[in-house]
């Protein structure tokens, strides 16, 4: 089995309630042959960030914005999970409080991501108020998103910084 992002952008319609939207996208890639593992949405609801698993020999669907009523979806983007079991997060479905996105710098390859995250995920103890949840590296390494449970958005910084890791964008979660 193969994890895939997608990235929507919902229309202005739909930013006070995605609900509709997040429907759409599970409506949509379960009908294609996969399985939703998770939809997290930003808080003013500017984008919804889905991950789904799609069997090693079938290829990932394209969602059709028109069909979402969105103004975009990312094409499919294949990911790993990073510091986290996938059974697991089949099972609990854990629910996040922020997401912070990484663009991972060009130099640094799969093999290097991954070294940094192991020898760099020990300082997340420095700031006990804050737990990492998992992370999604794209396989090209272009990012990752990496989720966290944290009284604020001060202390996801603290995080980040405690583990040398710098931030393109962080979210809040509803």
């Amino acid at each position: 089995m193969a994890l895939y992002l997608y990235e929507t952008v919902p229309n202005e319609a739909h930013r006070e309630d995605p609900a509709a939207v997040v429907a759409g996208i599970g409506e949509l890639l379960t009908a294609a042959g996969a399985e939703v593992i998770e939809s997290q949405v930003t808080r003013g609801a500017t984008q919804i960030f889905t991950v789904a698993e799609v069997a090693d020999d079938a290829a990932a669907p394209a969602l059709d914005p028109a069909a979402l009523d969105a103004v975009s979806v990312s094409p499919p983007a294949k990911v790993r999970i990073v510091g986290a079991d996938l059974a697991d997060i089949k099972a609990a479905r854990p629910a996040a409080g922020y997401l912070v996105e990484w663009d991972i710098p060009a130099e640094i390859d799969m093999d290097s991501y991954l070294t940094r995250k192991k020898a760099n995920a020990p300082r997340y103890a420095d700031v006990p108020e804050v737990s990492f949840l998992r992370t999604y590296v794209r396989e090209d390494t272009l990012k990752c998103l990496c989720f966290y449970d944290a009284p604020d958005e001060e202390a996801v910084v603290r995080a980040r910084t405690a583990v040398s890791t710098p931030i393109s964008r962080l979210h809040e979660l509803v």
